[in-house]
């Protein structure tokens, strides 16, 4: 299979994300979730952009739990809403939603700038350009900021494209962090 289209690359990369043993994936979760942590008392980072995990990412549910109990942090995950999502602040009950996705009750509470977003991929290529599950979401969230977050890229494991496959518009992170 040629890998020189993000549609090959993510087919080949999401199929191979999806075998880790049980023992070896909360293994590397609990590595890159305090990973994370570190980078988000690093930047002081108040208002956190998380999102609720799919069996094929970093299961970061550990960490939201904690960051809750912090008076001082505020935890968005994703709403999607037409081509793209708002950040709504992480409450119960959660909702399957389109692509199987879990979310947030609806609300119009999100007024802060987010400090810090933890976005999932599925790889990256040369540039360190994001190649996400293939919606745009994340994409057309950041474009539409007059600000940038420090980003965060979570993966079980690295996959890097060997060619350039993502395009401008594609996000790039501050850290990317795998197990």
């Amino acid at each position: 299979m040629s890998l020189n289209t993000k549609e090959n690359f993510r087919k080949l990369f999401i199929d191979k994300l999806k075998f880790f043993s049980k023992r070896s994936k909360i293994k590397k979760d609990k590595y890159i979730c305090t990973k994370i942590l570190q980078i988000i008392d690093l930047h002081k980072a108040k208002n956190i952009l998380l999102y609720i995990p799919l069996s094929a990412e970093v299961d970061v549910k550990p960490l939201i739990k904690l960051l809750r109990k912090r008076k001082d942090t505020k935890i968005y995950v994703p709403y999607m809403k037409d081509d793209s999502f708002i950040p709504v602040e992480f409450r119960y009950p959660l909702k399957v939603k389109r692509f199987g996705i879990k979310e947030s009750p609806y609300s119009t509470c999100y007024k802060k700038k987010i400090d810090l977003a933890i976005v999932p991929i599925v790889g990256v290529d040369p540039t360190f350009r994001r190649v996400g599950f293939g919606a745009g979401m994340y994409d057309r969230f950041y474009d539409r900021l007059d600000y940038r977050p420090i980003t965060i890229f979570t993966q079980l494991k690295l996959c890097i494209a060997k060619e350039i496959i993502t395009s401008s518009h594609d996000i790039e992170p501050d850290y990317i962090i795998t197990a």
